[in-house]
């Protein structure tokens, strides 16, 4: 794996390379100094292999093009890297619609508006792969079983065997959590009526009480390994939660079998609609791409 990222120089211009055919991307076409940014290097399954790392880059691209924080500007920079209406068609004409899609004229979009799109998606990647560098916790890869694999008769396989079952509870419990913020973002997104994203928000609520519970126990079998905070915040952001509040939430979340008996078990002890439904129904976010806080 990199240990060093590309300078923001070196990200720019392979973001211009990558303007040139658009996406998706191919094992050839991607700029070496995109395929070594460590976002990219950790998502590829396998990281020694170019197609595989062009394979992360083209989710990577994909997912900040479609997340770009300028609403205004973000139908316009999906066409230009060959998204929607702009899919197969070259650079000229991707440029000419994406101008179109914004209402510029093309000529300044070229000089002024197109610059500005790589710039912030050079920042995006830069702080993606800084993200890559603050965390050594990197889920792990998983490889197709062509037969069984039975456990030895041995206490060393044993306890290797069981801190692996352990992480894969965790990952588990944060992957859940994860897609259920996703969809409350989505929702957000899509101006759903309040009641949906409610709803939304309480199936997440309960995974955040099921994730934290994994995470504590996980911590206190392997201290050292990871800390609760540094599991949750890769799932991304929530509410603040006083220690209070994690614990009603944690114990609801551990009493109950769904959402619904969650909802049922933590309306005695919290109020769930302040707490946590609120924070995202009262501000819209500042950061397209959802950020973690201290709880």
């Amino acid at each position: 794996m990199t240990t060093k990222s590309p300078l923001a120089e070196d990200v720019k211009a392979g973001l211009r390379a990558v303007l040139r055919h658009g996406l998706p991307l191919t094992a050839g076409t991607p700029p070496a100094a995109l395929l070594e940014l460590r976002g990219v290097v950790g998502r590829a399954v396998d990281p020694t292999d170019p197609a595989s790392r062009a394979e992360a880059l083209d989710g990577l691209l994909r997912s900040l093009v479609a997340r770009y924080p300028d609403q205004r500007l973000a139908p316009g920079v999906r066409i230009l890297f060959g998204l929607n209406d702009g899919a197969g068609l070259n650079l000229m004409k991707r440029r000419a619609l994406a101008a179109e899609a914004v209402v510029y004229e093309a000529d300044h979009f070229r000089k002024r508006i197109e610059p500005a799109m790589v710039e912030q998606l050079t920042a995006e990647l830069l702080a993606d792969a800084d993200r890559f560098r603050l965390t050594k916790l990197i889920a792990p890869r998983l490889a197709a079983a062509t037969a069984r694999q039975p456990i030895t008769t041995d206490p060393f396989a044993w306890e290797v065997t069981a801190h692996e079952e352990a992480l894969t509870r965790v990952w588990a419990a944060v992957y859940a959590l994860r897609a259920d913020l996703l969809l409350v973002e989505r929702l957000i997104s899509l101006d759903e009526a309040p009641a949906e994203i409610a709803d939304a928000l309480v199936s997440a609520a309960w995974r955040w009480g099921l994730a934290r519970n994994v995470a504590v126990d996980f911590a206190d079998i392997y201290p050292g390994e990871a800390s609760p905070d540094d599991l949750m915040f890769l799932a991304g952001w929530c509410p603040m939660l006083t220690p209070e509040e994690a614990v009603k939430i944690r114990a609801a979340a551990e009493a109950a079998g769904d959402a619904d008996a969650f909802r049922t078990a933590v309306a005695v002890a919290l109020d769930l609609d302040q707490t946590w439904v609120r924070p995202y129904l009262d501000a819209a976010p500042t950061d397209p791409i959802p950020e973690s806080t201290d709880q």
